[in-house]
């Protein structure tokens, strides 16, 4: 599944960033602010999505935005973690 494929939005008022696929959730990153930092918890893909890099482009979603907004982000979620170590331009 490509990026093209899903819509990533922000749901503030959720704490979460969510992956839609024909308008069906595929997965979603939760976070936090804590100040102007903002923490990643957790990482999910439902079932009828997994394998199909839902959750990659959820991670390079969010860190492109941080990146672009210059916000700072403390890495608490296991999976975004090792997807910044496969892609250090994030570090």
């Amino acid at each position: 599944m490509n990026d093209a494929e899903l819509a990533i939005v922000d749901r503030p008022e959720a704490g979460r960033y969510e992956a839609h696929a024909d308008a069906e959730l595929a997965g979603f990153v939760d976070y936090h602010w804590m100040g102007s930092r903002r923490v990643l918890l957790h990482t999910e893909v439902l079932p009828g999505f997994a394998g199909r890099g839902v959750g990659s482009a959820l991670a390079r979603h969010v860190l492109d935005e941080a990146l672009m907004s210059h916000t700072r982000v403390t890495v608490s979620c296991p999976f975004i973690r090792a997807y910044i170590e496969r892609h250090p331009q994030y570090a």
